[in-house]
């Protein structure tokens, strides 16, 4: 796989022959990830967990699973309303903005962070199909 910038993998111009292209780069980035399926058998057990949503206010609008929105170009200066002590998984699209956004709470010394692994698309594909996908 080549290089892809940010941008790029928002955009879907990733490598077509490449479907597996969103998942190579949350590994490639190495952060902790959680399942969808995962995350709504934590959630219906009751279990405390901060949905982070890291996309921007436009995509929240037009879909999302509840949460807090903070995008990730405001994470790093908004990054004291969270609470380091709580068990916090970040959401996006399909993946590497949550990833990018683990990252910078790893930073800023947060320990209990996880990124939705394929974002709201794979929410909407294995958990809910009424989460619109865009």
């Amino acid at each position: 796989m080549g290089f892809l910038f940010w941008d790029e993998i928002e955009a879907g111009a990733a490598d077509e022959k490449s479907p597996n292209c969103f998942l190579e780069m949350e590994k490639i980035m190495g952060v902790p990830e959680i399942r969808a399926e995962d995350l709504k058998q934590r959630l219906d057990a009751g279990e405390n967990l901060f949905l982070l949503d890291v996309r921007d206010e436009f995509e929240f609008e037009t879909s999302n699973i509840g949460g807090h929105l903070i995008p990730l170009a405001e994470l790093p200066s908004r990054v004291n309303e969270l609470d380091a002590n709580q068990n916090i998984v970040a959401v996006c699209k399909m993946g590497p903005r949550g990833a990018k956004a683990v990252q910078v709470l790893h930073k800023a010394g947060f320990t209990h962070v996880w990124n939705l692994t394929g974002g709201i698309h794979a929410w909407s594909d294995r958990v809910d199909h009424g989460v619109r996908k865009y």
